[in-house]
C-alpha cells in the first residue's frame, strides 16, 4: 500500500518476510533469480531482462512494482499475470493463518509472498525481482540471487533511505551478497565508492555498465527496442552488461536471443507507461517518471520535440503525490506549455488546491481538473494534429490515464 497511501504504509525490516516465508515453506529458495534495486530504471531493466531470457526458452518469472491498471502486473511468468483463482486461494490461505502473527505483514510483503509461491509451484527457471523501495531492508531481500543490479541512485524517498546520494546507495548496496557478482548501471564519485567498498567487502565481482565497451552492441540495441525515452539508453546499457554477466556465470543465452528480447520486450512482459507513444495527431505521449531525475529527462527530450514543431503548443496534463519536493520538480516544467493540472485516485495524491498554488508561484499557465480523464479529454479537444500532448508526473497520473482510456476503448 505504500505506493497508493505513502509513509503510513512503510514497515521496513526483512522479520515479517522471513516469518512469511518460512510459514510457505520458503518458496523463493526453490528458483534462481536475480534481483534489481536502484531509483529509476529497475523496472525498464527487469523487463528487458526478463524479455531476454523468455526469448531464449527459459520459463521466466517477473516481479515488479507497482502496477498501473491490473494488481495482476506485479507478478507474470512469460508475461501472463498471475490467475485471479491463484490470488484469492493465496488470500485465503493467509487469512486463515493470520491469526498467529502479532506483526501482520504489509501489503507489499504478502504481494511478494504470492509471487514467490506461485513463482515456485510453477517450477520457473528464473525470476526476476524488482525491489520495491531500497534495498538492504526491502522484503524482496530475503532471495539468494545469481546476480544484483543496481541501475543508478537520485534523490527520492529520502526521508527513509537517507538524505544524500551516498546514504540512499548505501540502502541500495544492502542488496549485494557474498560473492554474488553485481552490475552497476551508473555512479559517480561517493556513490560509486559506496558500491566498491560494498562488493569488495563481499567479494562480489562488480561490473560497472558505464565502464564497460559496449556502445556499438548497445547502439544496435536502442535501434530496435519499443523503449524510445532517452533515459532508456542507460537502461539497455545496464540490461545488457547484466545478460553479459550472466552469460559469464553460466546462463546460455543467444545473440539472437538478446535481440529478440529487446526488439518484443513490451509485447512479451506487458510492459507499460515508459515514454509510450499513445497517439501520433496530436503525439501523445505518457510517462511515469515521477522524481527529478526522470521529470528532467523527460522534459528535455520534450522540448527536443517541441524545437522540431514549430507553432505547435505542448499541452502537458500533470499531478504529482504529496510527499514530492515540488520545489525541485516544478522549476523543471516548460513555462511556455499549456497545462491541465489534476490528481490521481489515489490518497497519496497531492490534491488539486494546493498543485494549483504552487503552479502560479510558478507562472505556469494552468486549468483545473477533478481528475485525469477529464483533464486529458481537455487537452485533447484543444489541441491541433500537430500538437503535443504528454501525460505524467507521476506514476498514478499515467495509471488513471491507462484506465481510463482503457476503460472508453472497450465494448459497451
Amino acid at each position: 500500500m505504500f505506493s497508493r497511501v505513502g509513509a503510513a504504509a512503510y514497515k521496513p525490516g526483512l522479520e515479517r518476510s522471513i516469518a512469511l516465508a518460512s510459514h510457505f515453506g520458503n518458496p523463493q529458495d526453490r528458483f534462481k533469480s536475480i534481483h534489481i534495486a536502484g531509483t529509476n530504471g529497475k523496472g525498464s531493466v527487469s523487463h528487458l531482462l526478463a524479455s531476454v531470457l523468455q526469448a531464449q526458452g527459459y520459463k521466466t518469472a517477473l516481479y515488479t512494482s507497482p502496477h498501473l491498471v491490473d494488481f495482476r502486473e506485479r507478478i507474470r511468468i512469460n508475461g501472463k499475470m498471475i490467475p485471479t483463482t491463484y490470488v484469492e486461494k493465496f488470500i485465503d490461505d493467509w487469512r486463515a493463518a493470520a491469526c498467529n502473527y502479532a506483526d501482520k505483514p504489509s501489503f507489499f510483503e504478502l504481494t511478494m509472498m504470492m509471487a514467490f509461491r506461485w513463482f515456485a509451484d510453477e517450477e520457473v527457471d528464473y525470476a526476476v525481482i524488482e525491489t520495491g523501495m531500497g534495498g538492504r531492508l526491502d522484503s524482496t531481500n530475503i532471495i539468494n540471487p545469481l546476480l544484483c543490479v543496481i541501475t543508478n541512485i537520485s534523490n527520492d524517498h529520502r526521508q527513509f533511505l537517507g538524505d544524500t546520494p551516498a546514504k540512499i546507495a548505501a540502502e541500495k548496496a544492502g542488496i549485494i551478497k557474498p560473492s554474488v557478482p553485481v552490475v552497476i548501471g551508473e555512479a559517480e564519485g561517493e556513490v560509486e565508492k559506496v558500491f566498491e567498498t560494498r562488493a569488495d567487502a563481499l567479494s562480489a565481482r562488480l561490473t560497472k555498465a558505464y565502464d564497460a565497451d559496449t556502445s556499438e552492441r548497445c547502439a544496435g540495441l536502442e535501434e530496435i527496442c519499443p523503449l524510445k525515452g532517452d533515459y532508456q539508453h542507460y537502461n539497455i546499457r545496464t540490461a545488457f552488461s547484466a545478460i553479459e554477466e550472466l552469460r559469464r556465470i553460466g546462463v546460455t543465452i543467444a545473440d539472437g536471443s538478446i535481440d529478440t528480447g529487446f526488439r518484443d520486450v513490451t509485447a512479451s512482459t506487458g510492459l507499460q507507461g515508459r515514454w509510450m507513444k499513445v497517439s501520433s495527431h496530436p503525439l501523445t505521449i505518457c510517462d511515469t517518471g515521477h522524481n527529478e531525475a526522470g521529470i528532467r529527462s523527460n522534459m528535455r527530450q520534450l522540448r527536443r520535440l517541441m524545437a522540431e514543431r514549430p507553432g505547435a503548443t505542448l499541452r502537458i496534463v500533470a499531478g504529482f503525490v504529496a510527499d514530492k519536493d515540488l520545489e525541485s520538480i516544478i522549476p523543471l516544467f516548460p513555462t511556455e506549455a499549456r497545462y491541465y493540472l489534476t490528481q490521481a485516485s489515489v490518497p497519496r495524491a497531492l490534491d488539486i488546491d494546493s498543485l494549483a498554488t504552487i503552479a502560479d508561484r510558478f507562472k505556469l499557465n494552468h486549468t483545473d481538473y477533478p481528475c485525469v480523464a477529464q483533464a486529458y479529454n481537455a487537452a485533447l479537444a484543444d489541441a491541433a494534429p500537430h500538437d503535443i500532448i504528454f501525460i505524467g508526473g507521476s506514476t498514478f497520473i499515467v495509471a488513471d490515464f491507462l484506465s481510463a482510456t482503457a476503460a472508453s476503448a472497450s465494448p459497451q
